[in-house]
């Protein structure tokens, strides 16, 4: 892989097909005239490499990206409507800065004009540079983004390839219903994600029959969460829901532990899903629940995918069990779109609008800018792996009904 940067832009170019300038056409399988008139399909994008969203970045997104488009490349190039071309991904490092973001995808649609762009990572990120690829006609498909007000917003071009704050809470209260919880703590950090996501879980309360006996929001980078925390643990909840994102998630996890807060149910995200969660917390990972949607026994494409990915960037760099899945389906969906319409955004768009897609992940179908076909889902780390356990027609293991104590 060849990276330079190009100096009217400042942006990085990755050229994901090693010395192919050098490579004979005989050895990449064109005859030499085909070859030599293959100009690549420009992919931009930005991506946190620095600052508070390096993590979750680094982890869903951009290893999926690049190990795509080696993918694509290895077969002969992205397939454009029968003719195969080779990808060239252009980014840059937004440091978790939003203006960053927004500027970056305004210069890669607007004057720069590549051919298609991937979403950077993050529901504010995700928001923000949304209304922009709808007024550029470019299509996003968002793995990483969780917002009802996008959905509101009605942007054609703009797909949301995660299950949405209602269904994940419908699912979690269900399994807590299901399972004899009758009162609750929440957590939530006070960014869109957080916020929604309470909203949506207060709202699957309402008739439940479940209590909810203290709800507190934080700022994002508090540095202890040990008050509130053992306020919580006073009032001896059956369930704790924190929807925090992965540096809270951690926090929350290890001062619960230390205080010695251990409810029957413990469930936090986004972070829980990543293997980062696993490594860090030890065996205290057991027992522990949340967003999470697929792994490695949830299809055989699936299967195929975490392979792929584990080879390319080693056991240590695992995907996570959630997003990561979204991120490689949007890539499915794209590759697909892509050999049908060729490189006509709004082709694209329709194509995506109207399909209902094979992926990973199962079937999924939009409507508006949400992702219908999948379920909310709850998942849950048992000896190791992040086991999907509700709903039970798409678990992959049975929920642990009460966690074990801390180790």
């Amino acid at each position: 892989m060849t990276d330079r940067r190009d100096p009217s832009t400042g942006l990085k170019r990755r050229t994901v097909v090693q010395a192919l300038a050098a490579a004979t056409p005989a050895a990449l399988g064109f005859p030499a005239i085909v070859r030599a008139q293959a100009a690549p399909v420009r992919i931009g994008y930005t991506m946190a490499r620095t600052g508070p969203w390096t993590t979750g970045a680094q982890v869903s997104q951009e290893p999926n990206y690049l190990l795509w488009a080696e993918q694509q490349n290895a077969a002969g190039g992205l397939n454009v409507k029968g003719a195969k071309r080779p990808i060239e991904l252009i980014s840059s490092d937004d440091r978790s800065d939003v203006e960053t973001v927004v500027r970056t995808y305004e210069k890669l649609m607007g004057s720069d004009k590549v051919d298609l762009v991937l979403p950077p990572w993050g529901s504010g990120a995700n928001f923000a540079v949304a209304p922009l690829a709808n007024r550029f006609g470019y299509p996003f498909l968002a793995p990483t983004a969780l917002s009802r007000r996008l959905i509101e917003m009605k942007l054609p071009y703009f797909f949301l390839m995660l299950q949405q704050p209602k269904p994940m809470c419908e699912a979690l209260v269900d399994m807590f219903k299901a399972n004899g919880v009758k009162t609750v703590a929440v957590l939530y950090t006070d960014e869109l994600f957080g916020l929604e996501n309470y909203a949506a879980f207060k709202v699957a309360l309402a008739s439940s029959g479940i209590s909810m006996v203290e709800d507190k929001s934080f700022p994002t980078g508090t540095k202890d969460l040990s008050p509130v925390l053992r306020s919580i643990k006073d009032k001896n909840p059956d369930a704790f829901v924190g929807f925090t994102y992965p540096p809270d998630t951690i926090l929350a996890s290890r001062q619960s532990k230390e205080i010695g807060f251990n409810p029957k149910f413990f469930y936090t995200s986004v972070g829980t899903a990543f293997p980062f969660y696993r490594s860090t917390m030890g065996a205290g990972a057991e027992g522990v629940l949340g967003m999470g949607s697929w792994n490695s026994k949830t299809s055989p494409g699936a299967k195929a995918y975490f392979d792929a990915h584990v080879k390319k960037f080693g056991a240590q760099k695992e995907p996570d069990r959630w997003a990561s899945g979204a991120t490689w389906a949007a890539l499915e969906i794209l590759t697909a779109a892509v050999g049908k319409a060729g490189l006509d955004r709004k082709a694209i768009r329709d194509y995506v609008a109207g399909t209902e897609h094979s992926t990973i992940l199962g079937k999924i179908k939009f409507v508006g800018s949400e992702n219908v076909g999948t379920p909310g889902t709850v998942s849950q780390w048992q000896k190791g792996e992040f086991e999907v356990v509700w709903p039970k027609a798409n678990a992959t293991a049975p929920l642990n009904p009460a966690k074990p104590a801390w180790v």
